[in-house]
Formats: structure tokens, C-alpha cells, sequence
């Protein structure tokens, strides 16, 4: 009997170490035409934000494992020559959301695409937080791809998969 029951509490321990943390999906936009890697089942909400001047009508869809958020945000711009000057003020409500000063940043825009990267430090619910993000803009859609939590729960595999399965369609 003492054997069963140990068996049993073996077997579903090392079930439950079988049971992945990151469950990687494949997810399509509805609203914009872009695909990327969430680490679990994402849910998505609209709402409205002032960027600056524009007012736009933002698409978010995210993810939360273990304390760390996944999210990409996408909304239409009125014009393709707004895009940049939308990234920036983007990066810095994103920045103020947290209290955040940039560790790193990095402009690397083309004539066809504007991409902003960049990690910040700042707080969230009075902790300490980092924030990972890419700020896409191509056409008239900007793209917002972020990672915000913990710098300790923050792993560098899971960044890298998130981060580069990020594609425009």
C-alpha cells in the first residue's frame, strides 16, 4: 500500500515537471495583419489611447506566466507620415507608464519600416520591473511588442523566441 501511494506521488510529480511553463503558440491577428509566438493563450481587448495629438483606437492582446507579461499592441494611423513621430511618443507613455530610464535603445528604421528597440528599468505595483519593447510602424499600422516584468523572472531564451517570432504579414 505504502509502495502505490509513493508510486502514485512519483508518477504525478514528474507528470506535473512534464507540463510546460511556456506553452508557445502560434497567434494571427484579426485586426492587423501580423503572427507571433505567445507563451500561453492570449486574450485581446480594444480600446481607445491619445498619442501625443492622435487619437487611436488600439488593439492589445497579451499574456501573463509567472508575473511576466507578453503583449503586442497594433493600431492604425491616419497617415504613413505620422509613424515615427507615433513610435516615440509610444516609447514614452510606455516609459512614464512604469517611471522607466532607458538601459538601451536602438533606431534601426528603413525607407519601407520604422522600428524602435529598446529596455528600460522602472516599477510596477511598487517593484522593481524591466521593460523589453519593439515599436514597429509600416504603413499606416504601428506595432507595439513588449515584455514587462521582473528582471529576475525575465529569461533570455523565451525573450529571444517572443521577440524575433514577431512578423508582419
Amino acid at each position: 500500500m505504502i509502495y502505490r501511494s509513493t508510486l502514485a506521488l512519483l508518477l504525478a510529480a514528474a507528470l506535473a515537471g512534464c507540463s510546460p511553463k511556456y506553452d508557445w503558440r502560434d497567434y494571427r491577428s484579426k485586426d492587423a495583419p501580423y503572427s507571433i509566438l505567445f507563451p500561453g493563450k492570449p486574450a485581446s481587448q480594444t480600446r481607445s489611447i491619445t498619442l501625443d495629438t492622435l487619437q487611436l483606437d488600439m488593439t492589445m492582446t497579451a499574456v501573463e506566466i509567472d508575473g511576466v507579461v507578453f503583449a503586442v499592441g497594433s493600431a492604425r494611423l491616419p497617415d504613413h507620415a505620422s509613424a515615427m513621430a507615433a513610435l516615440q511618443a509610444m516609447q514614452s507613455a510606455l516609459l512614464k507608464n512604469i517611471g522607466a530610464t532607458l538601459r538601451s535603445s536602438k533606431d534601426s528604421s528603413t525607407a519601407l519600416q520604422a522600428m524602435l528597440e529598446f529596455e528600460a528599468d522602472g516599477s510596477q505595483q511598487g517593484r522593481p520591473a524591466r521593460l523589453i519593447g519593439k515599436l514597429v510602424a509600416r504603413d499606416q499600422r504601428i506595432y507595439q511588442i513588449i515584455i514587462l516584468g521582473q528582471a529576475q523572472n525575465l529569461d533570455t531564451e523565451q525573450i529571444d523566441t517572443y521577440l524575433s517570432s514577431f512578423k508582419l504579414n
